[in-house]
């Protein structure tokens, strides 16, 4: 299994993430063993433990915020284009790695309950400059990890209840034909959606927490909100959450707006540009009218105009010379983002097609639904190896990629004995190449010069995500040609019920 220039087959990074007993053969990653067996297990209520999941990046902490959101991203693209992943054999798979994530994303709060109180938001991490072992203090395998792993919880958290509301809804459709299992989802959806909109606990679910706030600090969550929303209206047709989604009143959706100053590109902590566009085939797709056309109509054009920053025409963000977007403002790991909009964009592209809309206007400019495909392609092609450097920014492929990736499994030998915490660091400072190949995984990326550096220390430029790296496979998936074009046009709808009751048939003719 490989990449191709057609996008036609598609590693998933998640199997070099899992936590917890690992899968049979674990997708052929030998070099993984079983780990984080103990993880929550002095919990209470929690019976067996928080086992399972997926580590993130180059650490062993499982954070269940941007957890949920790779679960999403994974869910929207199966449900998107599901034919495309059965055509390239990959649809059992991504389905197994997307249960892999539910299942555990369910025994992280009472999903069985209508009501919670708390949820738990990560296992393993440290606090900033602790000295004490750790997964940021130790360079080693998760299977090798025998220090203590606190578990952190929350008794308010909208944000990660939103994504995580989100995570579930979206899983419980791509499991529509298991119905047991899809029931369970929505059921927990429904539950922790109810918790993240409890009005007396409303503040991030990263606010003042040393363990949480310096990784992945979320900086609002009306934007979960509405993606909570919608993916629960898709799930369920319950008509109370696309009111929600769509009234300003209920919602504060303009507070999403005050808050997410950049609505155009899609991340773990700005779900907002994701959630309109979503809205936005609910407009496309099933024009609802009344009373939802004029919240929808506006979502629609701010999609429009988020399509419109994505052309180099306009020059709403920085291009490298070499041709990627700058979304994030030549920050750190810029990849994450730019394989977000190549999804974003040629998703825009496959809606107006299917609905046989030829494109859109950006002011007086009218473009053709090819532009975005062009833009999606080029980014692509870009993190593919056509760029400056001439290297695949996706390890194992082409003949030029990183080498250095900073990820510790990949780091240290395949060896049936354990490194101890402070053994972990020759491999992490060693010049030499990793071991083992973490084939698929699309590291950070360049600066804004479309400089790079493959440095096991530069996390910048070589750290995967979990997060990022679902972007990747969805953007993949879009673009691939195999199975052909288009989205699935009715999976999304299939939880919605009919928006207009049809009027009866005249009775038959009367027969003596």
């Amino acid at each position: 299994m490989g990449l191709n220039p057609e996008y036609d087959l598609i590693y998933i990074i998640c199997d070099y993430y899992v936590a917890g007993k690992l899968p049979k053969n674990n997708y052929g990653v030998d070099w993984r063993k079983s780990s984080g067996l103990e993880d929550g297990s002095k919990l209470k209520d929690v019976k067996g433990g928080l086992i399972g999941g997926y580590y993130d990046s180059g650490e062993n902490t499982k954070f269940h915020f941007p957890m949920a959101y790779a679960m999403t991203m994974l869910s929207w693209s199966v449900i998107e284009y599901p034919h495309k992943f059965k055509a390239i054999n990959e649809y059992d798979h991504v389905l197994d790695l997307i249960k892999w994530g539910t299942d555990y994303l369910l025994l992280t709060f009472n999903s069985s309950a209508t009501t919670i109180d708390k949820v738990y938001s990560q296992v393993g991490g440290a606090q900033p400059n602790s000295t004490v072992a750790s997964d940021m203090t130790c360079w080693q395998r998760p299977e090798d990890m025998n220090y203590e792993r606190p578990v952190q919880t929350n008794y308010a958290g909208p944000d990660l209840g939103g994504e995580m509301a989100a995570a579930l809804a979206a899983a419980s459709i791509v499991f529509q034909d298991n119905k047991i299992y899809s029931k369970k989802l929505r059921k927990g959806a429904e539950t922790i959606f109810k918790f993240a909109r409890d009005t007396g606990k409303r503040a991030p679910y990263s606010r003042g927490n040393a363990y949480i706030s310096p990784y992945y600090n979320s900086t609002g969550y009306f934007d979960e909100f509405m993606w909570g929303a919608t993916w629960l209206y898709y799930a369920t047709g319950n008509n109370t959450y696309i009111s929600l989604a769509t009234n300003p009143t209920l919602s504060k959706n303009a507070k999403a707006f005050q808050v997410n100053t950049n609505t155009s590109y899609l991340s773990w902590d700005n779900k907002l540009p994701a959630a309109m566009l979503l809205l936005t085939r609910f407009r496309m797709l099933l024009n609802p009218g009344f009373p939802y056309e004029q919240t929808l109509s506006q979502y629609h054009n701010v999609t429009g105009l988020n399509m419109c920053s994505y052309l180099r025409h306009f020059q709403v963000y920085n291009w490298t010379t070499g041709g990627l977007i700058a979304l994030n403002n030549g920050g750190p790991k810029p990849l994450q983002y730019v394989v977000n909009a190549a999804f974003l964009a040629n998703l825009f592209a496959d809606y107006m097609n299917v609905t046989g809309v030829p494109g859109w206007k950006c002011g007086p400019v009218f473009f053709l639904a090819s532009e975005l495909r062009k833009f999606a392609t080029s980014q692509m092609d870009y993190i593919l190896g056509n760029n400056p450097q001439q290297m695949s920014y996706v390890v194992g492929y082409g003949d030029k990629y990183p080498t250095h990736v900073h990820h510790r499994g990949a780091s240290i030998p395949k060896s049936t004995r354990k490194f101890s915490c402070n053994e972990g660091n020759k491999y992490r400072d060693t010049k030499n190449p990793n071991p083992n190949t973490i084939f698929g995984a699309m590291v950070g990326g360049p600066d804004k010069f479309d400089k790079f550096r493959d440095d096991r220390l530069q996390s910048r430029f070589t750290e995967p995500t979990l997060a990022g790296n679902a972007g990747l496979v969805a953007a993949l998936v879009s673009l691939t040609a195999t199975a052909g074009p288009g989205v699935d046009r009715n999976l999304m709808f299939s939880g919605v019920p009919p928006l207009y009751i049809p009027s009866p048939p005249p009775p038959a003719p009367w027969k003596p």
